[in-house]
């Protein structure tokens, strides 16, 4: 063939490409090995994946028919004079294809299945031995759990472009060769990958934690086998005649759960289900008017599983709990939110009135049962639920009377919110989270608009504390001279934005405590001495879904980069509609360097009175007095207007 000289054809004159194949595929084994086991499913056993690798190799060899004569000739592209990359392309792409066609699932191929080619990973098998690499380092262990969690073409140019070194265009292309629809995707996937593994990647691909060529043995349960064998036939006729009944009983939808419900548990078939218009129907618009939503509603399977876990989760299920938060199973049949597919995941999400529960799945983990308190919610506290936290942000599932939804950014109150996409089913794009570590430098928050078929059509922000649903941000503002208290409000207008700049780091003290909403109430400003402008006084409230909150307290003067805090107090009903009385105090250094004992306090304070190092008593709700030293030691009390007396806050 004169016009392709880079192909040959099996059974030509000289040596056939195939056995360049064959001493290519025998020089390069380790790695073509190493690339196949690295790709598998995570799923897998590490002795299910050693084998596959290894007979993945073994059959990449191109076939020349049944018989010695070539019944169907093969194109095997022939060496080139560099030494044989298109045979090691050749070779790479089928065992690439072949492994990620264990994660393939054909066009309409039911998502509550298997992929079809797992049906067949039993093959290889090994009796009596158990084959798996040797154990690694923590930094080995690292990134085999990170790249358990990534899908498998994102695996494979990870691998070729650190282990096999290719360029970032011999990847795509032998991606494409493979099979991958969107290799571009997968390879700038797996580049986001080297923010783990580093320079060091290459390195720890090629220790003995990836290496299915070095293996040690162990052998299976002896007793264990020992038992089986001796049950094998008693059972084997049970076992046919339970298939026989079930085949011709049949059932509903033909499928069998994956776990068995404890005694007296939901199933599925129990679960609540509400209709999708009900939210503009109701005067209860919270988490009971949610619709199910996600194309796994209807999965029995799946719904079996999670009401299991929830039942009696098993040791290997992860429990996670909010603060003030049981772990119970269900009393009653619980509201179905979702189920569905979010990014690698696959996620289920109940309500049973009192909680929030979100059942996880996973590649290479066991299953991740989160609860947290949901009693009481509104349109604001159930506008949103946490479905996935990532490397590339977390996804929401917004209510169904979310109309629009956008993110900005607490520290930057002149910013416009940008707006947030979200599907039918009410899932929204990836969005930054605060960083739990690290500088401050942002606060993202969601900002969400009602529909207008409820009352409650406005615009709030809500923020990730970490729990299964954001927090409601909200503003007080100064109390009016003469005027009932102000009400909180939306933290949405331009004053409440400036307020909440100074605070929103300090969100992070709230991380992980159960926190339904959150409060900034601007109770006092103050005119300071030496010409120093005014200073704002304000009370952070932390309101948990358990009904205790936290309190943070900061004196904010004018031109100053920070609000230093001057008091909190945990477990309190203060800076709430309970605790309506606050009173601060704090020491200020002024511009010419005169240092005062500032004190403020809340609209029914009268007078302030101070003892100690200095004695005044002041009419008002402020007070400014020169002190001498830090170490001053002055107490502060206030009289509030139905004559009771007031201790400032955290003293």
């Amino acid at each position: 063939m004169p016009n392709s000289p880079r192909r040959t054809i099996v059974g030509r004159r000289g040596t056939p490409p195939v056995v360049q194949a064959e001493a290519h595929l025998v020089d390069q084994y380790t790695r073509l090995v190493s690339l196949a086991y690295l790709t598998l499913p995570a799923t897998l056993t590490r002795h299910r994946r050693v084998l596959l690798a290894h007979g993945i190799v073994q059959r990449a060899l191109p076939r020349t028919g049944p018989f010695r004569g070539a019944r169907r000739a093969e194109f095997v592209p022939a060496q080139r004079e560099a030494g044989g990359q298109p045979i090691a392309d050749q070779l790479r792409a089928r065992v690439l294809r072949a492994a990620l066609d264990c994660e393939r699932r054909p066009p309409g191929w039911p998502k509550r299945l298997p992929p079809p080619r797992t049906l067949l990973t039993r093959l290889p098998a090994v009796w009596g031995l158990r084959l798996f690499p040797r154990a690694g380092g923590a930094e080995e262990l690292a990134l085999g759990n990170t790249l358990a969690h990534v899908a498998a073409a994102t695996r494979a140019a990870f691998v070729l472009r650190h282990l096999e070194r290719l360029s970032d265009s011999e990847v795509n292309e032998l991606l494409g060769a493979a099979g991958v629809q969107e290799p571009h995707r997968a390879l700038r996937a797996s580049h986001r990958l080297d923010a783990t593994a580093g320079p060091t990647a290459e390195t720890l691909l090629r220790s003995q934690e990836f290496d299915a060529c070095s293996v040690q043995t162990r052998p299976t349960d002896l007793l264990r086998r020992r038992r089986r064998y001796a049950l094998l036939w008693t059972v084997t006729a049970a076992v046919a005649v339970f298939i026989v009944l079930a085949a011709s009983l049949g059932g509903d939808d033909g499928e069998q759960p994956t776990a068995a419900l404890p005694a007296g548990a939901v199933g599925p078939d129990q679960l609540v289900r509400v209709p999708g218009d009900l939210w503009a129907d109701t005067s209860r618009v919270d988490f009971s008017a949610w619709p199910p939503r996600g194309d796994r509603t209807d999965d029995r399977q799946l719904l079996t599983r999670a009401l299991a876990t929830w039942a009696t989760p098993p040791k290997t299920a992860r429990v996670t709990k909010s603060v003030g938060t049981t772990s119970q199973p269900p009393s009653g049949a619980p509201q179905l939110l979702y189920a569905g597919e979010v990014r690698e995941r696959t996620v289920a999400v109940f309500h049973d009135g009192q909680r929030l529960v979100r059942y996880t799945e996973s590649s290479g983990a066991g299953p991740w049962l989160a609860s947290a308190r949901a009693n009481d919610a509104d349109v604001t506290t159930a506008a949103a639920a946490v479905l996935d936290r990532g490397r590339e942000g977390t996804r929401y599932l917004l209510a169904p009377w979310i109309a629009e939804a956008g993110h900005r950014d607490l520290l930057r109150p002149n910013a416009a919110a940008r707006p947030l996409g979200f599907g039918k089913d009410g899932i929204t794009e990836p969005v930054a989270s605060p960083s739990a570590k690290g500088p401050c430098d942002a606060w993202p928050v969601l900002q969400l608009r009602s529909s207008d078929r409820i009352v409650e059509k406005h615009a709030f922000l809500v923020t990730d504390l970490g729990g299964l649903t954001p927090a409601h941000l909200s503003y007080t503002p100064l109390p009016g001279r003469a005027a009932p208290a102000r009400q909180p409000r939306e933290a949405t207008s331009t004053n409440a934005l400036s307020s909440w700049t100074s605070t929103a780091c300090r969100l992070g003290e709230f991380r992980d405590d159960g926190v339904r909403a959150v409060n900034v109430w601007d109770f006092a400003d103050q005119p300071l001495p030496d010409r120093g402008g005014r200073a704002m006084w304000s009370c952070t409230r932390a309101t948990t879904w358990s009904g205790p909150g936290h309190v943070l307290l900061q004196f904010k003067a004018q031109g100053a980069d920070s609000a230093p805090l001057v008091g909190r107090a945990d477990s309190t009903a203060a800076c709430s509609r309970f605790g309506q009385h606050v009173l601060a105090t704090t020491q200020w250094v002024a511009p010419s360097g005169g240092r005062y004992l500032l004190a403020a306090g809340s609209r029914e304070v009268v007078s302030l009175k101070v003892t100690g190092a200095v004695d005044a008593t002041v009419q008002g709700r402020t007070l400014a007095r020169e002190i001498s030293s830090p170490d001053a030691r002055v107490s502060v009390r206030a009289r509030l207007s139905d004559g009771s007396a007031l201790d400032p806050i955290g003293t």
